[in-house]
Order: C-alpha cells, then sequence, then structure tokens
C-alpha cells in the first residue's frame, strides 16, 4: 500500500517544515533588527527605509549587518555539521571534529597577540583566522590520506590531534597576551556580533555562498553514504570524491564563520538532529533545513544575547553552549548504544 503512500506524506511534511522555516526566518530578522536600546517596532522598518526617518541610520550601519551576519554564520556553521554527521554516519559530529574551527581560533589569537592593533585588524583577524582554519584541515587531511583513500576514522583520529595542538597554541598566546589583547581574546574566542560590519558581511557572504553550493550538492550521495561506505560505494557514490568535497565545503563554511564570529558552537550540532526528529534523515531536506534552522537559532540567540543583560552584551558563544550543552548530554544519552557498539 502503502510505502508510496507514506513516502508522498513525508515528502509532504518535509516541504510544509522547510515552508515554515523560510517563512520564519524574515520574521526573526525582522524583530531582531527592530529590538535594541533603540526600540524599533519590526512593522515600521519598510516605512522607515523608505522615508529615512528617525531609525534609519540604527538599522543601514548597525542592526543590518549584525541581523544578516548572524544568519549568515549561523546558515554554514548548522550545513556544517549536517554535513559531517552523515559523513561519519554519528548524530554526534560537529564541526570541529576535523580541526578548522581550533585552526581559525589559533589564526585569530595568533593575530591579536602577535601582530594585531590598528586598521588591519578589521581585514587581517578574518584572514588570518579563516587561513589558519583552512591550513589545519588540510593538514587532517593529508595526514588521513593513504593512497589515495582517505578512512573516516584516520580523519577523526587526525582531527582530534591537531585540535589538541591549536588548543595548545591557543593556551600559549592566552599566557603571552597583555590585559587588553586578553580582552580582546576572551570575547572573540566565546563569539559574538558586537564587530559586525557590511564590509565583513561582503567578505563572508561570496565564501559563504560557494560552501553552501558545494555541501547542497552531496545531497544525494550522503543519503546512499548512510546505508554504509561500501554500499554507497556500489551504489555508484564515489566516496572519496565525496569526503573531498565535503570537507572542503566544511572547511570553508565553518572557516569563514569563525573568522567573522568568533568561536561558536553547538549550532552544528542542535539544529540538524532537530529537523531529523522533525522530518527524517533525507539529506535533501536536512541540508536546507539546517541551513534555514541555523540562520533563525543564531539570529535569535544574537538577540537574546545583546538584550538579557543590557547595556552589557553577552557573548553569543554562551548562549549557544547553555542551549547545546544539555542537549548534548542528552543525545548522548540517547545514542550511547550505538557509540559502544
Amino acid at each position: 500500500m502503502c510505502w508510496e503512500a507514506l513516502k508522498v506524506v513525508s515528502m509532504q511534511k518535509r516541504i510544509k517544515i522547510l515552508l515554515t522555516l523560510i517563512s520564519l526566518l524574515p520574521i526573526s530578522m525582522c524583530i531582531a533588527a527592530g529590538v535594541g536600546a533603540y526600540q524599533i517596532l519590526p512593522w515600521r522598518i519598510p516605512e522607515i527605509l523608505f522615508f529615512r526617518e528617525d531609525g534609519f541610520a540604527v538599522l543601514v550601519h548597525v542592526r543590518f549587518p549584525r541581523v544578516v551576519l548572524s544568519a549568515v554564520v549561523g546558515a554554514m556553521l548548522a550545513i556544517s555539521g549536517a554535513t559531517l554527521q552523515g559523513i561519519f554516519r554519528n548524530p554526534l559530529a560537529d564541526p570541529g571534529l576535523i580541526g578548522v574551527t581550533a585552526g581559525a581560533g589559533l589564526g585569530a589569537t595568533l593575530w591579536i597577540v602577535l601582530i594585531g592593533g590598528g586598521a588591519l585588524d578589521i581585514w587581517g583577524l578574518p584572514i588570518a583566522a579563516f587561513g589558519c582554519g583552512v591550513l589545519v584541515t588540510v593538514s587532517v587531511w593529508k595526514i588521513a590520506a593513504e593512497r589515495g583513500r582517505v578512512r573516516t576514522l584516520t580523519l577523526l583520529l587526525a582531527g582530534i590531534a591537531l585540535n589538541s595542538f591549536a588548543g595548545a597554541g591557543i593556551g600559549l598566546m592566552t599566557f603571552l597576551a597583555d590585559d587588553e589583547q586578553l580582552r580582546s581574546l576572551t570575547f572573540w574566542l566565546l563569539g559574538g556580533f558586537g564587530g559586525a560590519t557590511w564590509p565583513v558581511v561582503l567578505v563572508t557572504l561570496p565564501i559563504a555562498i560557494i560552501g553552501l553550493f558545494v555541501l547542497l550538492r552531496q545531497a544525494a550521495a550522503l543519503n546512499a553514504m548512510s546505508l554504509g561506505e561500501s554500499e554507497a560505494y556500489h551504489l555508484g557514490v564515489s566516496t572519496e570524491t565525496l569526503k573531498r568535497w565535503s570537507v572542503f565545503g566544511v572547511a570553508l563554511t565553518v572557516g569563514a564563520a569563525v573568522s567573522a564570529a568568533g568561536g561558536i558552537g553547538f549550532v552544528g550540532l542542535v539544529v540538524p538532529h532537530l529537523l531529523r526528529l522533525l522530518g527524517g534523515a533525507d539529506h535533501r531536506y536536512v541540508l536546507p533545513g539546517s541551513a534555514v534552522g541555523g540562520a533563525i537559532l543564531l539570529v535569535s540567540a544574537d538577540l537574546f544575547s545583546r538584550t538579557v543583560i543590557a547595556p552589557a552584551e553577552l557573548p553569543v558563544g554562551i548562549v549557544t553552549a547553555l542551549i547545546g550543552g544539555p542537549f548534548f548530554l542528552w543525545l548522548l544519552l540517547r545514542f550511547k548504544r550505538e557509540i559502544f557498539l
């Protein structure tokens, strides 16, 4: 009967979830743009923009760059997590596994402590973070490669090793930093969008578009990969090509996200799993749904972080950790049999 009927219903449900998320994203962005020290009613935003009324400068130069950047970063982190969970076939996989997050953090700390200061920080810090993140990821890939093949377990272990090395470098730079550098370093490593400007958005957006395009194209292959690596190979999927493009896309997106906003964790863990709970594990649904859901989550987290203790600002990384930590423990308890078997 009814396998086909159930398949149709399931697809209809997934489409409804995606449409709901797509409709919620602009709503959340408008609310985030309106709420703050200078209150603007969200439904008045079009009128203010059109007639250049009071609040125009706040919206265009302060709120919009921050909201757009938080949405872009959230989309990149979430889709990267969904992709890695598909590659490793493990719901606990996270973008930090392949070293790109720690590598980007190391690049940023090196810049802040050894080079930083002055106007160059606007461009230099993101470039240093992005470049070091990609470099660490390439190193992980080279270590894991053997005779043209990359073993998933070796990739994971290499990522753990280089994560430790990058963490040691971050600790050393933190030890050497003076008080001013230490304040910058601490806030940046905890993550946030306080430094969001249109130039940062314009640098991050092209990388995000390329990375999202690369990862979305892997959806069908990731569905085959969920059956197992050898099964995917017999179904005609080039598993090595899939790994290569997936790691490349994750390196681009996470490197750009960390370079723009600092270390924001758990987005790539929480959002994809929620999407799977709601609509199943089809990556043609999970990947785009994660991108939109991640954008909504980080826009909302940033709004909370800058209003909960106003006029002070809570780092966004703390907010996502407060959400993601308990969620991760719940995932661990739920899937511990699969992890240890």
